[in-house]
C-alpha cells in the first residue's frame, strides 16, 4: 500500500485550506484526491480546471461513460 504525506484539514492554511474549505461546502467532507494533491495546490488547481474544460464539452452521460471505460481499461477499484 502506498502512503503518501498529506496535509490534514485541521492543519491547512492558505490555498490548501480553502480548497478544503470548497470540498466541505460542496461535499461536506475533504475528498481524498484534494487532500491527496495537498503539497501542491497549483498543480490541483490546474488539474480541475483541465477536468472542467474537458467535461463542458461533453453531456453528462458521456462524460460518466468515458471515466468508467477509463477506469475499467485501467483497472481502477476505486
Amino acid at each position: 500500500m502506498t502512503f503518501i504525506r498529506t496535509i490534514p484539514p485541521a492543519e491547512a492554511e492558505g490555498k490548501v485550506k480553502e480548497l478544503y474549505d470548497l470540498d466541505v461546502r460542496d461535499l461536506g467532507y475533504v475528498s481524498n484526491g484534494t487532500q491527496a494533491m495537498s503539497l501542491r495546490p497549483d498543480a490541483f488547481m490546474a488539474w480541475e480546471a483541465l477536468r472542467k474544460t474537458v467535461r463542458s464539452k461533453m453531456r453528462l452521460r458521456r462524460y460518466e461513460l468515458v471515466t468508467l471505460a477509463s477506469a475499467s481499461a485501467l483497472h481502477c477499484t476505486y
